[in-house]
């Protein structure tokens, strides 16, 4: 069984990348983000034993060099790259790949609580909200918070960390998803192996649907109080926001679509979604591209 330079300098770059993660601390904040390339490109290019033998060799290597929680990490990122892999392998659409890679991350992240609290009796949950505490005490101690803080306000902060929960798993999901799928795909690309993209920017076009529930949620929280713990209030806290960014990533496809009907450089749009993104309530104008034809009245005749 052969394996070729290419895919043993990936294979390198994987262990490297989850050395990296588990031993250098000052690194890993940007080494993580790139965890599922190498993973992603050996599983399109190699039969899937290479892959296998040459995955197996790594995991072995972090474990004799950084202990037992090396494959553990590294199995984490394995699994979503070997779904992408496997989906490139298959032509399949952009969207699918990345629909399924978010799926199986944020899987994986409950199952993480779950396993957690289930073999180590640790709540992580707990072990946040302890955290929480302790750092707003030590805080308070050294009068670094406003007269008025106290413990009801830690505990109604602790509360909204927990339910935000949900939309924290969903943007890390996508996150690592689309980095992987943008830079993978370039690779890939580069080896001669053809990868689906998504539409082009201009052709963005989010379900009207979602103007529906985007309204309705709207509607409805104006009625809830923040002090409301129930499921609808956890709900709309996660809802309306994941909804929100979904309408700027929409008002940002509006500005490629004007650019590219008037032959405006990418670099315009590209400036024009720094505030959109700075400024949350600019998703508006996805909202009315979703909701009206406005794209018409800068169509060519």
């Amino acid at each position: 069984m052969k394996f070729g330079l290419k895919s043993l300098f990936w294979s390198a770059g994987s262990l490297l990348l989850l050395l990296s993660v588990l031993l250098l601390p000052a690194l890993n904040v940007l080494t993580v983000t790139l965890m599922m390339v190498p993973y992603v490109i050996l599983y399109t290019m190699l039969p899937t034993k290479s892959f296998a033998i040459q995955a197996a060799v790594v995991l072995a290597i972090a474990f004799l060099i950084a202990g037992p929680v090396a494959p553990v990490v590294g199995l984490f990122f394995l699994v979503p790259a070997v779904i992408m892999g496997h989906l490139y392998r298959k032509k399949t659409a952009a969207r699918v790949v990345l629909t399924a890679a978010i799926l199986t991350i944020l899987g994986e992240l409950m199952l993480e609580l779950v396993l957690f609290e289930v073999i180590l009796d640790l709540s992580l949950i707990q072990e946040m909200s302890n955290l929480v505490r302790s750092m707003t005490d030590d805080l308070l101690a050294q009068g670094m918070m406003p007269p008025q803080w106290n413990e009801e306000m830690t505990e109604a902060m602790i509360r909204v960390m927990i339910h935000s929960l949900p939309l924290v798993f969903i943007s890390i999901a996508f996150f690592y998803s689309v980095l992987t799928h943008f830079i993978a795909r370039r690779i890939l690309r580069a080896y001669g192996i053809d990868v689906p993209g998504m539409p082009p920017a201009h052709e963005w076009m989010v379900p009207r649907s979602l103007v529906f529930y985007y309204l309705v949620a709207i509607v409805l929280e104006m009625f809830i109080s923040p002090q409301d713990t129930s499921f609808i209030s956890v709900a709309l806290l996660n809802l309306v926001p994941l909804l929100r960014f979904v309408f700027a990533i929409q008002t940002i496809g509006f500005f490629f679509f004007i650019a590219h009907q008037r032959r405006w450089s990418r670099a315009v749009p590209l400036l024009m979604s720094i505030p959109v993104l700075l400024f949350p309530p600019l998703s508006l104008i996805g909202v009315l591209d979703v909701a009206f034809p406005i794209r018409k009245s800068f169509t060519k005749s």
